[in-house]
């Protein structure tokens, strides 16, 4: 199974294999939600992990490009599944910790953006090259994460951010080595898994209750822009250039 939940010790980790870079296809996004609701509504969950399967060649691709570059009229079905996916793991009942090494790009900086926690592997980076695959998304998870100018930045020169940096910035928990992600993010769940799950709830109830924006209407707004750039000639042009070569369109 490309998606799997596995629940011990109250803890629910939901492990992504889908070779050869985690990207998700319209239809995995869409299936996501259900995944991560089930898991956190479940009375002996505490909190919920995330990460990739540890043969994985990166936390998540985001979404699958070939996809849309053959089928762009699929874009509303992805952007549901990409909105849809975040806000579950905002609003699950119970805290959401990610696991993340090497590759954080598009829609996996929504996931850990959405998320409470994020631990990372020395290897890790987050990315958002949405400006040069022709599309729009994103920022408004990155930025729950870290500071204005340091999204605007990221965003328009699609560079990468290390974990590093990341930590540096306050976006991440905590870097460890890459061969001890998944034995320190399970060390960190254990943590919240041992509180009440009734404090738990409360308490990640109260903490959304407190930020100064709504990240849900944002990212809303976000791919009010995201369908208007796919409509664009140019958005055809940059997927096909990195489907065919791997790089961006020049413009």
């Amino acid at each position: 199974m490309p998606i799997t939940t596995e629940i011990r010790d109250r803890i629910a980790e939901i492990v992504f294999d889908v070779p050869p870079v985690n990207a998700f296809d319209s239809e995995t996004w869409m299936s996501l939600p259900a995944i991560i609701t089930a898991a956190a509504s479940n009375p002996e969950v505490n909190v919920v992990l995330i990460r990739a399967a540890e043969s994985s060649r990166g936390f998540c691709g985001g979404v699958d490009i070939k996809e849309m570059q053959a089928h762009p009229e699929r874009i509303t079905v992805l952007n549901r599944g990409n909105y849809l996916t975040f806000k579950a793991i905002r609003d699950a009942e119970v805290p959401v910790v990610v696991a993340a090494h090497k590759f954080v790009i598009g829609g996996g900086i929504g996931i850990c953006g959405a998320s409470d926690t994020i631990i990372a592997a020395d290897d890790a980076f987050f990315s958002l090259p949405e400006v040069d695959r022709g599309a729009m998304g994103g920022a408004s998870h990155l930025s729950r994460m870290l500071p204005l100018h340091k999204v605007r930045a990221a965003f328009f020169t699609g560079g990468n951010i290390p974990a590093a940096e990341a930590y540096r910035l306050g976006a991440v928990e905590k870097v460890v080595p890459r061969d001890k992600l998944v034995e320190e993010a399970r060390a960190f769940c254990a943590v919240i898994a041992s509180k009440s799950r009734k404090a738990l709830v409360i308490a990640k109830e109260a903490l959304n209750g407190l930020e100064p924006r709504d990240v849900d209407r944002g990212y809303r707004w976000e791919q009010g822009f995201t369908l208007e750039m796919y409509m664009h000639e140019d958005s055809q042009k940059a997927r096909d250039a990195f489907v065919e070569t791997g790089k961006a369109a020049t413009f």
